[in-house]
């Protein structure tokens, strides 16, 4: 059956209605899946994206991510360390959520201070510029080995910014390891 629509109407543009199903339809939809747990998370980065760092490492962000961080951080990014020698990028907001659980850890649980003074001592706010590149500062380049070429990965809520050749080793190293391992009860009944 032909559906019939009022061609006043289709032409008109309601940011109302877009509100009603979902985002304002001029940005790309940020998908939303709610865990086991009922917590809702948030996918929106994915891939591998080959990026250089220049001279004073800034990076620029590739331009397919940029609108989602615009909308959802206003361009402002959290960078901190990784215990695989990489670095993390966070929008903001997802980075406050994390740094409130990681201040609440007890502070006399060992293990619980120190992923408190890696991940929140080496956390460095920074803001894409309006050429939509990020400086990564000395300390952190370091950490990570970082100095010309470098691959961006998308995690979901964040990316792994990682060496390229470390990157390679790492990647080939996963891929090799025996299948047989021990899951995650969560992972057991994932299929692909």
């Amino acid at each position: 059956m032909p559906v019939l629509v009022d061609a006043l109407q289709s032409r008109t543009y309601s940011v109302e209605k877009w509100k009603k199903v979902g985002g304002d339809g001029r940005t790309a939809r940020i998908s939303r899946h709610m865990s086991d747990t009922g917590v809702v998370h948030i996918i929106v980065f994915r891939g591998a994206t080959k990026v250089t760092l220049d001279a004073k490492g800034r990076m620029a962000m590739p331009t397919r991510y940029r609108e989602r961080l615009s909308s959802r951080c206003n361009g402002q990014i959290v960078l901190t360390v990784d215990k695989d020698y990489c670095l993390l990028i966070f929008p903001l907001p997802d980075w406050e959520e994390l740094e409130r659980k990681l201040v609440r850890l007890p502070s006399m649980h060992r293990v619980a201070r120190r992923i408190l003074r890696i991940m929140v001592g080496y956390a460095t706010e920074v803001d894409l510029d309006a050429n939509g590149r990020l400086l990564v500062s000395r300390e952190l380049r370091d950490f990570a080995s970082l100095d010309k070429q470098a691959i961006l990965i998308g995690q979901g809520n964040k990316f792994e910014l990682w060496d390229e050749e470390r990157w390679i080793e790492k990647r080939d190293a996963w891929l090799g390891e025996d299948e047989d391992m021990d899951l995650p009860a969560e992972l057991e009944s994932l299929s692909f």
